[in-house]
């Protein structure tokens, strides 16, 4: 019931204007670990807040994301493998919100947004990489590839997800796909989302976020087949 409560919520991501659908590569090392880097580079929010029972409160965005405050997300160092460099991400709950402190629950999104151009078709690829960071208690965390249809109402008509809640403590890449023929004019949004309640913790990181139509080299192996997954070659796991 909670997860049906927050794929119909989602819904309620008002997009900000968003330019021509374009591919987008971000590492984070050039980045500044300053608040405005992430707006600068087109990173938004939007925040739902649901009581104890999970019925829906209210919605505030969108808003350019923040960024090292306390809040949101922060750039940091020190936590990336080879792959990962110096810098990345870490996203968690909007932790200003006083709605922590009534049991509500905090779902806090962090995402960039472009609109589906006319005679768009094919299938595009967002790939990136979790690690763990100090999620815990009842929080969760997922990503996300979700459509908007802005002549329907906003109605969503595409969300798919990879749960990052008990993504590893170690690096691990991710891939989800969506065909994009026939979302002319929609708006389309890749990103992240926690929910929590009372400050728990939920922080996980991210580095190497694409989005393109580059298709991964998809490899089958027998740790993927046990859970009836596939991978690529650099070891992602394909949703």
């Amino acid at each position: 019931m909670r997860a049906l409560a927050i794929a119909a919520i989602l819904t309620l991501l008002i997009p900000a204007a968003a330019s021509a659908q374009t591919p987008y590569y971000q590492d984070f090392e050039a980045l500044a670990p300053v608040d405005g880097s992430l707006a600068g580079d087109g990173w938004l929010i939007f925040g739902n807040v649901f009581d104890p029972a999970f019925n829906y409160l209210y919605g505030y965005g969108t808003f350019p994301a923040p960024n090292n405050i306390g809040n949101w997300c922060d750039i940091v160092a020190g936590e990336g493998g080879p792959a990962q460099g110096a810098q990345q991400i870490v996203m968690y709950s909007d932790y200003a919100n006083a709605d922590h402190a009534n049991g509500n629950w905090i779902e806090a999104n962090l995402f960039q947004e472009q609109t589906v151009p006319v005679g768009a078709t094919g299938t595009w690829y967002f790939t990136f990489d979790a690690k763990m960071g100090n999620l815990g208690g009842s929080s969760t965390a997922l990503a996300f590839i979700k459509t908007l249809d802005p002549n329907a109402g906003w109605a969503m008509t595409n969300f798919i997800t990879a749960d990052m809640t008990n993504t590893p403590a170690t690096w691990t890449g991710y891939v989800l796909s969506i065909d994009v023929t026939g979302l002319a004019g929609q708006i389309l949004q890749i990103g992240f989302s926690t929910t929590a309640t009372n400050y728990e913790p939920c922080g996980v990181f991210y580095d190497n976020v694409t989005f393109s139509m580059d298709e991964p080299c998809l490899l089958y192996t027998s740790d993927a087949a046990d859970e009836e997954d596939s991978v690529d070659l650099g070891g992602r796991r394909i949703i």
